[in-house]
C-alpha cells in the first residue's frame, strides 16, 4: 500500500448526518471525542462480546455456510477502509456483511445503517471476489432482531458518488453547506464552532 487517503463507513455516516463533520474532522483535524459517549462505549462492548461468543455459530436459516468475524478491509481503489463485524458466506455463492447495532428496530431502518452496509459490501466484493446483494443488521436492543437489507447496483453507485463528495471536501478543503435538518445541530459536538 502506498499510504493513500482512505475513509471509513463511519465517516460516511458522519457526512450523511452533516457534511460539515468531514470538514471539521479531516480538514481542521478537530476530534469529536465520541469515545466518551455512552452509546459509542456500549456499542464497542457489544462488538467485543459478539466477536468472542458463539464464534462457530452459523445462521443456517439464512443459508450461511461459513463466516469470518471482525474482518478489516482496505481498498485504495475504492478509497475505503473498515472493519465489519461478520462476513457471511452464503450457499448461493454470494457474501453478505452483518453489523451489530446497539439500537432498537422501530420498523424503519436508519439510512445511515444501510449506507454503512453498502460500503462494507463494496469492500467485501473487492476482497473476496464474490457478489454481495444483501446485508444484515442485528439490533441488539430489540432482542437481537435481524433485519435483512437489499443492496443493489444502484446503491453501490450512489455510495461511490458519496465517497467522491467526501473527497472533494477533503482534497479541496471546501467548507460545505450545513445539514438542512437544524434539529441535528442540537446534539452536534461541533455546534459551538460551526457557522450556522
Amino acid at each position: 500500500m502506498t499510504g493513500a487517503i482512505t475513509i471509513t463507513p463511519s465517516e460516511i455516516i458522519e457526512y450523511n448526518y452533516c457534511p460539515r463533520f468531514i470538514y471539521f474532522m479531516k480538514c481542521l483535524e478537530i476530534e469529536q471525542n465520541e469515545d466518551k459517549r455512552f452509546k459509542v462505549i456500549k456499542g464497542r462492548e457489544i462488538h467485543e462480546d459478539k466477536s468472542t461468543i458463539n464464534q462457530a455459530y452459523l445462521r443456517k436459516k439464512l443459508g450461511v455456510v461459513d463466516k469470518k468475524t471482525n474482518v478489516y478491509m482496505l481498498s485504495e481503489k475504492l478509497r475505503l477502509r473498515g472493519e465489519v463485524d461478520e462476513v457471511l458466506f452464503l450457499n448461493d455463492d454470494t457474501v453478505a456483511p452483518l453489523d451489530y447495532k446497539y439500537a432498537e428496530f422501530n420498523e424503519k431502518m436508519f439510512k445511515t445503517h444501510k449506507y454503512q452496509l453498502i460500503h462494507y459490501a463494496l469492500l467485501i466484493e473487492e476482497k473476496f471476489q464474490k457478489p454481495v446483494n444483501r446485508g444484515f443488521i442485528c439490533y441488539t436492543r430489540s432482542s437481537n432482531y435481524l433485519h435483512e437489507v437489499s443492496i443493489t447496483t444502484e446503491d453501490k453507485q450512489e455510495s461511490l458518488r458519496i465517497v467522491s463528495e467526501v473527497f472533494d471536501i477533503i482534497i479541496n478543503e471546501t467548507f460545505p453547506k450545513a445539514t438542512k435538518t437544524k434539529a441535528k445541530c442540537d446534539d452536534c459536538c461541533y455546534r459551538n464552532i460551526c457557522i450556522k
